[in-house]
């Protein structure tokens, strides 16, 4: 697989991440108003089923082609792979912390 191939299909993955985890942000935040407030068991069974939901969907995002791919005897490219992909997700969680904390201004938790 070249190069190029790698780094856009690294860049797609973790874009994909990041539009899950924002749309899980937004679930989130608006929980009370979607489900009313509940504090009851089936209310943390939904929150924990939640979290196994995104750990295998973020799973498969993040890792699901390497795996493919190291499997399929590509050892190099699916390292690679994964390596481009971790850097992305790097990438986007600093230009999103340097957005809260300079251009929406985000005032400190102390």
């Amino acid at each position: 697989m070249k190069k190029s191939t790698l780094v856009l299909s690294s860049l797609l993955s973790a874009l994909g991440v990041f539009i899950y985890v924002l749309l899980v942000a937004t679930l989130m935040s608006n929980g009370n108003r979607i489900f009313g407030t509940a504090s009851n068991v089936l209310a943390a069974s939904g929150v924990l089923l939640l979290l196994v939901l995104s750990v295998a969907v973020v799973g498969l995002l993040i890792f699901g082609k390497p795996a493919y791919m190291y499997f399929d005897g590509q050892k190099q490219e699916a390292f690679s792979l994964l390596m481009y992909t971790v850097f992305w997700l790097f990438l986007i969680v600093v230009i999103t912390l340097v957005l809260l904390a300079t251009v929406l201004k985000v005032p400190a938790l102390y």
